[in-house]
């Protein structure tokens, strides 16, 4: 007689995983998620909390950029990965708020959970929370109270702006967002919705002060000049991404040399190579070389003998975006250009900052308007952090060319569509309610936790909030750490992103609930990493 087949598990390869169930696998996918919330919502807000991570090659991270710490912790569970990639579309598709994406979900997941322990099936919610989800983008729609009519003032984007900024920045919240303004408006093309983000550039220069951080039109590159020219008005530029060497070869040989007349003889072919590619490119009109590798010093001294200037790029993105503002080619031949392979700019010439001399290429055309801010500040780290907001920022810029429409921030708006779902949920008559409900008492949690960050009484505020935003728009003040009428504090958050936001949290948490069992393959086999230790392991 045939023995009994022991279960699922039997069919997998030896060394897979299986997990079935609602405790086995919903309840746990829900648990995971849970803690991914719990660790990020510290961070949200003004007063929220920053984050030390030490990546697998031992960088340092001092943050509370949520996709940053989620990004370089490389989460393994295949459950948090999905409150991930839904963090992930957020950051790509508006740019801020990843945060608010984890924490929603991770708040809907807690609800559907205590929903689960009540008897109802995950099915049920599921429906409910989509059915819920389509109210809340419509409530959302007509949350809106205000809209930028200018994208060109810097007074009405600087208000828009500093809200995405003091989250992250709140001591330098005004000034970071000016510069950020600053920069935008300077480089935003006629075709306004062209708008692109790479034109705005964040050079970062250790020593002074943050406040002695400023904007500059043009794209800086923070070394000095290879030659002696280091000014040039409306330069010819060429650039090479290979290395300006014409005897680099791949094989070494030797060679005997007895007398001088020898070594004059060996040297001259080379020199006479070189001046000729040299002269070559000169000839073409170029009185610009931009090279992204290496510069023998044969090739350097014939460009100061046809009084050429030279700057070398290291960083090959950094030559892309170049060679796309300033409309050239990169060539990989070492030869002179075709004429449509050059690039043009207005001005380039080099500028002490501090103790780093750096080269600045201006061009202020209705193609390309080139800005870079240049930040100044103590430690590598803080610098690291506000290039991150910056980010931030000139995401919510790019967000605000294509829908200028803002709601309430502080709280007021997710308090607001939790009264109203609240209100809808008591129309139904199906099992839905009690999921539709639970959706609505979700969006409780942004005020929530902004309140505790900033160290109030969360009970009596949040019953005050309900109070008086059931009359009027009221938000939560942190400076004062009152509740103030929304319309006088003048907080605002982008509609379009608060509108993903809730759209791709609800979309994580129904697929999370939905799944029912786990199955994990065995590994691949190979070599395991060697153990270098723990990080702060002491001798």
């Amino acid at each position: 007689m045939l023995s009994t087949a022991a279960g699922f598990q039997s069919m997998l390869k030896e060394g897979a995983r299986h997990y079935q169930g609602l405790e086995e696998a919903i309840l746990k996918n829900i648990q995971a998620c849970k803690e991914i919330s719990n660790m990020t919502k510290t961070s949200l807000g003004p007063n929220g909390m920053k984050k030390m991570v030490v990546n697998h090659i031992d960088k340092i991270f001092v943050t509370s950029d949520a996709a940053t710490i989620l990004k370089e912790m490389e989460i393994q569970h295949p459950a948090a990965k999905m409150v991930l990639m839904a963090a992930k579309m957020q950051e790509t598709e508006q740019g801020d708020a990843t945060n608010f994406v984890i924490t929603l979900a991770g708040e809907l997941l807690q609800q559907a959970e205590s929903l689960i322990k009540l008897g109802l099936h995950p099915s049920q919610i599921v429906v409910g929370y989509e059915t819920a989800l389509k109210s809340a983008l419509d409530l959302l729609d007509q949350q809106k109270s205000w809209e930028i009519k200018d994208v060109a003032d810097e007074t009405q984007v600087l208000q828009a702006i500093r809200t995405s900024l003091s989250s992250k920045l709140s001591d330098y919240s005004n000034l970071i967002a000016g510069l950020v303004t600053k920069a935008c408006i300077r480089c935003l093309p006629k075709e306004k919705t062209n708008f692109d983000s790479e034109y705005v550039r964040v050079t970062k220069i250790l020593g002074g002060s943050v406040l002695d951080s400023h904007v500059l039109s043009g794209l800086i590159v923070t070394r000095n000049v290879e030659g002696q020219i280091n000014r040039l008005e409306n330069p010819k530029i060429c650039v090479f991404n290979a290395p300006l060497d014409p005897q680099s070869q791949e094989t070494k040989g030797t060679v005997l040399i007895k007398n001088a007349s020898e070594l004059m003889n060996y040297t001259k072919s080379e020199e006479e190579l070189a001046e000729k590619i040299v002269k070559s490119i000169a000839d073409a009109g170029v009185n610009l070389i931009v090279a992204g590798g290496s510069i023998s010093e044969l090739v350097l001294h014939f460009i100061e003998k046809y009084k050429m200037m030279i700057v070398k790029i290291q960083s090959k993105f950094e030559l892309k975006r170049l060679c796309k503002a300033i409309g050239a080619s990169a060539l990989s031949r070492l030869s002179a250009p075709m004429p449509d392979e050059l690039g043009t700019c207005d001005k380039v010439h080099v500028q002490e900052i501090g103790s780093q001399k750096v080269t600045i290429f201006e061009k202020q055309s209705d193609t390309c308007k080139l800005a870079t801010i240049v930040l100044r500040g103590a430690t590598q780290n803080l610098l690291d952090d506000i290039e991150r907001a910056i980010d931030d920022g000139v995401s919510c810029y790019k967000s605000l060319l294509k829908d200028s429409r803002f709601v309430y921030g502080g709280g007021a708006t997710e308090i607001k569509l939790a009264q109203l779902l609240e209100q809808e949920a008591n129309k139904i008559k199906s099992i839905d309610q009690y999921a539709y409900r639970q959706y609505a008492q979700a969006f409780e949690i942004i005020p929530r936790i902004l309140i505790e960050n900033a160290g109030l009484a969360q009970n009596e505020m949040m019953a005050q909030l309900h109070k008086l935003n059931s009359e009027k728009p009221h938000s939560l003040n942190i400076q004062t750490a009152t509740l103030t009428p929304s319309q006088d504090l003048k907080v605002y958050d982008h509609l379009k992103t608060k509108w993903w936001a809730i759209k791709l949290a609800t979309d994580a948490a129904v697929t999370i609930l939905r799944v029912d069992q786990i199955i994990i393959a065995k590994p691949a086999g190979g070599p395991k990493m060697p153990d270098r230790g723990h990080w702060d392991d002491q001798d």
